[in-house]
């Protein structure tokens, strides 16, 4: 299930979302290509999960359109979907299955024919390192397990986009660094958008970066773009790194509403 090369992996435009008078996201534009992985940052309140709910589909936005693979989202939710691998905050995780069971569950709900099936798990299971735990009760695992687990049944259909809600949230330093090595493999054959509130994690995985702050869009491109800005408005002493300093400087702009 492979986008055009040449086009956006994931289009958005002009995407809001109002809960009574309050804005969530106001007017938010986003292209992903295939092979990039995309930082959505922000504090707490940005918008960000907000965001990735509407662009998996999980929450109809107020205004704009969603395009995966050149598929509308809201016009053909079960085509674009089909392209869309999604891992929110809480994976969604029967513990009460195998870690196999579930994910040939996963895979049936993602119409993966019969005759895929066993492959199309055996390789979700090799790329999350899954094997030696496949036949154990999901509930009965690691949290790092876990997450590996939710990962799983975000890829097991090898959807073109994969977006990863807080992915590394609660886990140990070295399940930690075992799901950003998962996260960079994965980039390099999807387009992964990737929630984090770990500013170290967005630079060393991300090529481009997308700050929201009150629902909007304070700075969206690549590293290199925000690193010149960075050099440009002139680092101040004692301040972080350039995106620590950056993203403190934006999202700052405002008082809270």
């Amino acid at each position: 299930m492979n986008c055009n090369d040449i086009l956006p992996s994931l289009r958005a435009r002009k995407l809001s979302c109002r809960f009574g008078a309050r804005v969530a996201v106001d007017g938010l534009d986003l292209d992903l290509h295939p092979g990039e992985v995309l930082g959505l940052l922000g504090p707490n309140g940005a918008g960000k999960s907000t965001t990735m709910q509407m662009l998996s589909g999980n929450l109809a936005p107020y205004s704009g359109r969603v395009e995966i693979c050149g598929v509308d989202l809201s016009e053909q939710p079960e085509a674009a979907k089909t392209h869309l691998g999604y891992l929110p905050e809480i994976p969604p995780l029967y513990r009460e299955l195998k870690v196999s069971e579930f994910l040939r569950f996963v895979a049936r709900l993602h119409r993966v024919s019969k005759a895929d099936l066993d492959a199309a798990v055996r390789q979700a299971m090799q790329r999350c390192s899954l094997g030696e735990v496949a036949q154990r009760l999901i509930g009965n695992l690691s949290k790092g397990y876990r997450q590996r687990v939710g990962i799983a049944q975000a890829i097991v259909h090898n959807p073109s986009v994969i977006i990863l809600d807080e992915p590394t949230a609660g886990l140990d330093p070295l399940q930690i660094r075992e799901i950003r090595e998962l996260i960079g493999e994965l980039g390099r054959t999807h387009s992964v958008i990737l929630s984090t509130h770990i500013l170290a994690e967005a630079e060393a995985l991300c090529d481009q970066v997308l700050i929201l702050n009150q629902g909007r869009t304070m700075f969206s491109g690549g590293m290199d773009d925000l690193c010149q800005q960075w050099q440009e408005d002139g680092p101040r002493a004692g301040a972080g790194n350039g995106l620590e300093e950056m993203f403190v400087r934006l999202t700052h702009q405002e008082s809270p509403r």
